[in-house]
């Protein structure tokens, strides 16, 4: 190994084992249903890969030092593992399984070190890493039934019921068209999920607008707006009312009002990027305008959500109107520059498919959408499941946050080939008059409104850096703040239960990078959410008689709560 015909011979076998990775994992992307599946693996070919030969031998070395350890550690009986898919008391009791676990972690670390060792552009290295990642993933001795000493043991001790039981259970997720997160039959949309009291006040072809009870005497004089993502159902916001963030700015005395968007079908196939910021966004903000009788409204966006606030903003700023008095964006792009891993799926080759595809009409299937956020977290969020719902035959237990995960929603193709192109390959949002929307040229500089950012650390949809490069981009009063956990759990964080932390400066300062912010930050404990309700009770204004009914004048009650187009499915 230490002569050169050797190592270059190594380097062969290395080249033929990412190879098949590469291949493996893009027919899984396929089968997937993955964006750009079908564009890469129509006659694609792996990477030419070059090692850099001293970072080769440097993996082959330690590859060698650690077989030689394993291999020692099983003639010992001593293999164990920190590993949580093998951690479980079966596996060590079962040498078979134990040692096929422990190659597997090794084979499995020296692939990732030989990928991210591969002497190629960051892109193209950044694809064989994932490609590489999902291959792994779905390679796991955990995933089969010969394998798992888990799911054996089970088996036994229920006399072959597990099995019967996880056929019983696969059988069902084939038939509704996903892996089961979570015990669906649970939950139900209005009964025990998205259950705080309100009524439908208006609806087009494209949304649904909920005004919610108030629950003080008194209100705000300008009412609050939500905008959640069109990529999926609203009450993420309004899950239970123990952790509803809809509840919680009710509670704090604002008149609220959320965008329930409607799941599109072949009748909206049609729709764009325009129609959903004009017909939906800068709609609802007239119609909130309109029944809370004010000149001022405050307006959330949440993800997507942001990013369409952020330019139908844009919008009536280009038109001389500014009928928002404040603005929030949670972990919300605007900036595109810094993307994480989604970047992986986006070139000019594939976005020119998408547009070819669906950019005159089409849909983007919602399942297709779930399994891409899905397969970012393949262990957790797919094969976690697998092993538990069909190895083993347990039911997922009830969580309410992944039965919304589950509740997808499709997106008109050409909304989709426009926001692709315009915001991740093109970035042109914050390129001032790049970007033309409803007529108008797009400028954020214009958007002078006071701005409350929040984005999560851990967040793999919209990465802090992604979030943080927001406050670059408003000239107006800003204030940034960081909380724990992910895209979902980060934002979801009610006080009462008192979980995980946030991260403030106290001095206001917002420079240019994100590590130059975190540097003077202070890190709180507890939920964000009461740093955000002091700041937007300043934009409020003053207090008044709470309203008696819902609606105005020829906006008037046409349903309860949550309405019916969030309860339309995919």
């Amino acid at each position: 190994m230490d002569s050169e015909g050797n190592l270059g011979q190594s380097a062969q076998q290395f080249q033929q084992m990412l190879s098949q990775s590469w291949r493996q994992a893009l027919e899984s992307f396929k089968n997937m249903g993955l964006p750009g599946a079908e564009q890469w693996t129509a006659g694609a070919t792996p990477p030419r890969i070059q090692f850099d030969v001293d970072r080769l031998k440097q993996v082959q070395e330690s590859y060698l030092k650690n077989a030689t350890e394993l291999w020692n550690e099983s003639l010992k009986g001593a293999l164990h593992f920190k590993d949580k898919r093998f951690a479980g008391e079966a596996w060590p009791h079962n040498p078979m399984a134990a040692y096929a676990a422990a190659v597997y972690l090794l084979n499995s670390n020296t692939l990732n070190q030989l990928a991210h060792a591969v002497d190629a552009d960051e892109k193209t290295r950044a694809r064989l890493c994932f490609a590489v990642e999902q291959f792994v993933a779905a390679s796991a001795p955990s995933n089969f039934l010969a394998l798992n000493a888990e799911a054996q043991q089970k088996a036994i001790e229920t006399q072959g019921e597990s099995i019967a039981q996880g056929l019983h259970n696969l059988f069902d997720d084939l038939r509704q068209g996903h892996v089961s997160q979570t015990d669906e039959s649970v939950f139900e949309v209005g009964v025990n999920v998205a259950t705080t009291e309100g009524a439908v006040v208006f609806e087009n072809e494209l949304f649904q607008l909920i005004e919610y009870k108030p629950l003080t005497p008194k209100v705000h004089a300008r009412p609050f707006l939500l905008v959640p993502p069109c990529i999926n159902k609203y009450y993420i916001l309004d899950l239970q009312p123990d952790n509803s963030f809809v509840r919680y700015a009710v509670a704090q005395g604002h008149r609220t009002f959320v965008v329930s968007w409607r799941n599109p079908d072949d009748s909206l196939a049609h729709k764009t990027w325009h129609d959903y910021i004009q017909d939906a966004v800068i709609k609802a903000i007239e119609v909130v305008q309109e029944i809370g009788q004010s000149d001022k409204i405050n307006a959330l966006g949440f993800c997507v959500g942001g990013t369409m606030l952020g330019t139908a903003l844009a919008v009536l700023a280009a038109r001389g109107q500014e009928p928002v008095q404040s603005a929030t964006f949670l972990t919300t792009f605007l900036d595109f520059s810094d993307t994480g891993v989604l970047d992986l799926f986006i070139d000019e080759a594939f976005v020119r498919y998408r547009e070819q595809q669906m950019g005159q009409g089409g849909l983007l299937k919602g399942q297709e959408l779930a399994s891409t956020f899905s397969f970012l977290r393949p262990n957790d969020l797919v094969w976690n499941y697998v092993v538990g719902n069909y190895l083993k035959g347990e039911k997922p237990p009830a969580f309410d946050l992944l039965y919304w995960n589950s509740d997808s929603t499709n997106l008109p193709g050409p909304f989709y080939a426009w926001y692709l192109r315009n915001t991740y390959l093109e970035n042109k949002l914050i390129k001032p008059g790049q970007a033309e929307v409803c007529g108008e040229k797009i400028d954020f500089r214009q958007v002078k409104l006071p701005v409350y950012l929040y984005g999560s650390r851990e967040d793999h949809i919209v990465p802090i850096h992604g979030a943080y490069a927001s406050t670059q981009v408003f000239p107006g009063k800003k204030r940034f703040v960081m909380g724990a956990s992910g895209h979902i759990a980060g934002v979801i964080n009610a006080p009462a239960k008192n979980k995980r932390s946030h991260w403030i400066r106290d001095d206001g300062q917002l420079p240019k990078t994100f590590e130059a912010w975190l540097e003077g930050a202070t890190e709180l404990p507890g939920s964000w959410w009461p740093d955000w309700a002091q700041w937007l009770k300043a934009q409020a204004g003053p207090l008044k008689l709470a309203p008696k009914a819902y609606g105005r004048g020829k906006y008037k009650a046409l349903a309860p709560a949550p309405g019916a187009y969030v309860k339309q499915k995919a």
